[in-house]
């Protein structure tokens, strides 16, 4: 039994820490700032709720335009394709507008009355959430390529790697792309567990004062993204050297690869997709989400079908089926805010609570990535959302319990210890693991599969089929809180007058709906592929 025990712990963590190369850290630098963003997550959920007065659609509606972004992975990716070797200098325009959406917040957090004689303080909130997602898309696209270039072909003595050896490190170079950005979540919630502490017993204007800091510190953010660019020239130099002190040319390193021709297809379609979404979010048409999610949709399939003609066959069904599986699985809707907000003045959960559950999800996502490695290895993607897909729907019910009085009874039988906080820590526990473990596979597939000359432009054309999801999922959300109203108490900041009541009367139905949309439509979609020729076994 611990000879089982122990050479599963080898297996698992102890190999992933053997196949560590130094070459994969600075694209794991800019994941890892990507993690690092969440930092400011849960004081900009108290600032909106208590200080903006935004509905709940309004809020998931929001989710939609931020999300929307991510589809320039499409022109974004093909244009790294083509500067290949000046691509990092896209990190520093991704930094630049992170940092400038970090700003915005903190000014409108500390010196709201002058933000607001020049511009409505949801408008400035509606600017810096659509900044910060331009900025990480553009860092993004550039960490995927990175990735590539992050497997090494020869070894420090020129002796190539087997076919076997490099599909291993592109698998543990993605698996760690995902331990970055949940490393970066462990980070920040460790922070804000230090920060928090003692927030209750707070002034207000102490409070205002520790939300405006806490963007002053996540500038940190765009400076870990930029230095994981200075290193990557610095160990690229570094291999060159060791390589030609051995009298070898020093670019063994880097697969000969076809010259990128300019794809006018994707560029042009993604310049209709650009001038497309600014107009119909500009001039307020009605159902301008509705109206971009179908045009983006048509746009990137568009673009897809001419990607994929650059693949065999039997490769092309397979990643089509495989990315349409991942698609509506992220594409299922949530709550939306209204369960925070439900938590916060119901459940009484505070800022560092908070913390600590964003500590606990974050630590045992990085223990579930490493221990469901056999998992994701040895199950194909329609296996994995299915059992996914059942956990999620599972995990919903303590939420829907709680709602209903369930902590009330749990803490009258055991004394208090299985109150709504316990029971929060454990869902908490049991959920988290589960959050990355869909995208490692596709991402792994494109790395070993996509042609050499074009892996950027496939890493970016798909993250952005699957991104897309999110934002349907954004607009489900929206749908959801329009059908089932919830709202919260909103004081003006500068007056203190109450602007809205709260009222939480529609939630329970809300989560049981969004509980059974998760468990069936998934794998109902799962069982329609699978009869299909797009059958996936990835």
């Amino acid at each position: 039994m611990n000879n089982k025990i122990l050479r599963f712990i080898d297996s698992t963590l102890i190999d992933l820490g053997r196949q560590f190369k130094w070459t994969y850290l600075p694209p794991l630098m800019i994941y890892l700032a990507a993690g690092i963003s969440g930092l400011t997550g849960i004081v900009g959920t108290f600032f909106v709720k208590d200080y903006l007065n935004l509905s709940a659609a309004f809020l998931a509606g929001l989710g939609f335009w931020a999300g929307i972004p991510w589809a320039l992975k499409m022109p974004l990716g093909h244009l790294v394709d083509l500067i290949w070797n000046r691509k990092n200098y896209m990190v520093f325009v991704g930094a630049s507008l992170i940092s400038l959406s970090l700003i915005i917040m903190y000014g409108l957090i500390i010196h709201t009355e002058w933000m607001s004689s020049i511009l409505s303080v949801e408008t400035w909130f509606v600017i810096s959430v659509l900044l910060a997602p331009i900025g990480y898309v553009v860092q993004d696209v550039v960490a995927d390529a990175m990735t590539v270039e992050a497997v090494p072909l020869v070894d420090d003595s020129g002796n190539k790697f087997s076919r076997d050896e490099i599909k291993l490190m592109h698998t543990t170079m993605q698996t760690l792309g995902r331990f970055a950005i949940i490393g970066g979540t462990v980070l920040v919630a460790l922070a804000n567990v230090i920060l928090f502490k003692g927030v209750d017993e707070l002034e207000q204007a102490d409070k205002i004062s520790l939300y405006g800091s806490i963007y002053i510190y996540a500038l940190i953010i765009p400076i870990v993204s930029v230095l994981g660019i200075f290193l990557a020239s610095y160990l690229k130099n570094q291999k060159k050297k060791k390589l030609i002190e051995q009298g070898l040319e020093g670019d063994q390193d880097y697969a000969p690869s076809e010259k990128t021709e300019v794809n006018w297809w994707i560029l042009g379609g993604s310049l209709v997709f650009v001038i497309f979404t600014l107009g119909i979010g500009s001039f307020k048409v009605p159902f301008a989400q509705e109206i971009v999610f179908v045009g983006s949709m048509a746009i990137i399939l568009f673009l897809m079908n001419k990607l994929v003609k650059e693949l065999p066959q039997d490769l092309r069904l397979t990643v089509v089926g495989t990315a349409i599986i991942i698609f509506i699985f992220r594409a299922m809707p949530g709550p939306g805010p209204g369960l925070s907000w439900f938590e916060i003045d119901v459940l009484e959960f505070n800022e560092q609570f908070f913390s600590v559950l964003s500590l606990i999800a974050s630590v045992l996502t990085l223990v579930g990535i490493i221990l469901l490695r056999p998992f994701m290895a040895n199950n194909s993607i329609a296996r994995i959302i299915v059992i996914l897909s059942i956990a999620g729907a599972i995990l919903f019910l303590p939420s829907v319990g709680m709602y209903y009085g369930f902590h009330n009874w749990t803490s009258s039988i055991t004394n208090g210890v299985v109150d709504a906080k316990f029971i929060a820590i454990l869902n908490t526990a049991l959920e988290s693991p589960l959050g990355q473990v869909s995208m490692i596979p596709l991402l792994a597939w494109i790395a070993k599969n996509a042609p050499s000359h074009l892996k950027a432009t496939f890493f970016a054309v798909f993250a952005s089929f699957t991104n897309l999801a999110l934002s349907a999922s954004a607009l489900g959300t929206k749908y959801l809180n329009e059908i089932y109203v919830i709202t919260r108490e909103v004081k003006d900041k500068v007056t203190n007058a109450i602007l809205t009541t709260a009222d939480y009367s529609d939630l329970g139905i809300l989560l049981i709906t969004v509980t059974l949309i998760t468990l069936i439509i998934p794998i109902v979609f799962v069982v329609i592929i699978q009869k299909t020729k797009f059958k996936t076994s990835e």
